[in-house]
């Protein structure tokens, strides 16, 4: 993995053992004792949550990772760095045989030829970003728990957490297990094997000039965007802000799950999704509209959705597509939904949409666009809870 060797795992001739991965168990409100199960001081409770996070005693460098790899310690390093962690001192012990038997199943990976070495980087950088933000997203949520049923200050709240958290790490992490395997499974079918019937469906329209023709997925993409939220925010605490965001997060992500579609990344006040039929992303996008309108605490949003083709890549989504959706959400009034002239033509034939045509606008990007506004027809739309 070192830049003047790209082949560095396969060469580097140090031979690798298997490594036994340590397995950590977390101690129960009886290992702490029944009468007390949180008696130890905070520093002392941070101390055990370290080592059984870790899974073991620090007792390897730099040096001493790399070897045990079998690779350079450039090379190690680009892993650690992939995973999010910073960089570390030469002679700074650091990493267990857990950290060490984590990398060598990446370093297999590349060294097996299952991937190659940039792949794998990708792989493996796609994994620390995600569980940075989750296990964020995890303590600052359970903060906010202890602030709420217990009344406690923000930092008196942080130190319960660290304290009521080995009681919890195993079923989080078993969760998270079964998470995956499921979102893995999800994502190989919206992927992989649904992919032919979008294509074929985006053509619906199409003469075959547009700028997204040779991008490989066809998708519904929508933005929706909460009114006001940069004046609102600057007359909220920090915790009546940390509340309406959550909310509309929440909001947010069941609408999209329950259409059957998928949320792609949160920015603020601004979801980004997608769905694999025009009709899913018109009824998410109606739902959100709906949903967020008739909220009694959020403010109401803009919405688009834009029916064509994307490229999908580091979890994100990019192409003309994603573009337009994001300039029509600008457009929009709050409380409505736009959609671009092909996509009000795809759905026209369809009795569950209404589709108001609109002044023509012209579009950084895009020239003069002739957006529509989308109501509900005939039918529900989404069941909410």
């Amino acid at each position: 993995m070192n830049n003047d060797s790209p082949d560095d795992i396969h060469t580097d001739p140090t031979p690798t053992r298997p490594l036994d991965i340590v397995q950590s168990t977390s101690p129960t409100s009886a290992d702490l004792g029944d009468a007390e199960p949180f008696s130890e001081t905070w520093t002392q409770a941070i101390k055990v949550l370290d080592e059984e996070l870790i899974g073991g005693p620090r007792r390897l460098t730099p040096r001493d990772l790399a070897k045990q790899l079998g690779v350079s310690a450039v090379s190690a390093r680009k892993i650690w760095r992939a995973l999010g962690f910073p960089n570390i001192k030469a002679d700074e012990k650091v990493f267990t045989q857990q950290d060490a038997a984590a990398m060598a199943t990446i370093v297999e990976l590349v060294r097996k030829d299952v991937l190659n070495e940039e792949t794998a980087i990708s792989v493996a950088r796609s994994i620390g970003q995600m569980t940075d933000r989750m296990v964020v997203w995890q303590i600052e949520a359970l903060v906010e728990d202890k602030m709420s049923a217990e009344n406690l200050s923000d930092p008196v709240a942080r130190r319960e957490v660290v304290r009521m958290l080995p009681s919890v790490i195993e079923s989080l992490e078993d969760v998270v297990t079964f998470s995956y395997r499921r979102q893995l499974n999800s994502a190989l079918q919206r992927l992989t094997v649904r992919v032919e019937a979008g294509l074929a469906a985006s053509e619906e329209g199409r003469d075959g000039t547009e700028d997204d023709a040779p991008l490989p997925l066809a998708r519904a993409v929508g933005f929706a965007d909460m009114v006001s939220y940069t004046a609102l925010s600057r007359t909220m605490s920090e915790r009546t802000l940390a509340q309406m965001v959550q909310r509309f997060e929440q909001t947010c992500a069941e609408i999209i799950a329950e259409g059957g579609g998928h949320l792609v990344k949160t920015v603020g006040d601004e979801v980004l999704f997608n769905a694999e039929t025009p009709e899913a992303g018109a009824d998410i996008a109606l739902a959100l509209s709906q949903a967020l309108s008739e909220d009694q605490v959020l403010p109401s949003a803009r919405v688009s959705v834009v029916w064509g083709r994307v490229l999908s890549r580091l979890g994100d989504i990019y192409g003309p597509t994603v573009n337009l959706a994001a300039r029509l959400t600008a457009l929009a009034d709050p409380g409505t939904v736009l959609v671009d002239q092909l996509t009000s033509s795809v759905l026209a034939d369809d009795e569950r949409y209404i589709l108001i045509p609109q002044p023509p606008q012209s579009v950084r990007g895009f020239g003069p666009i002739h957006p529509s506004m989308l109501l509900r027809g005939a039918g529900d739309g989404i069941e909410v809870d």
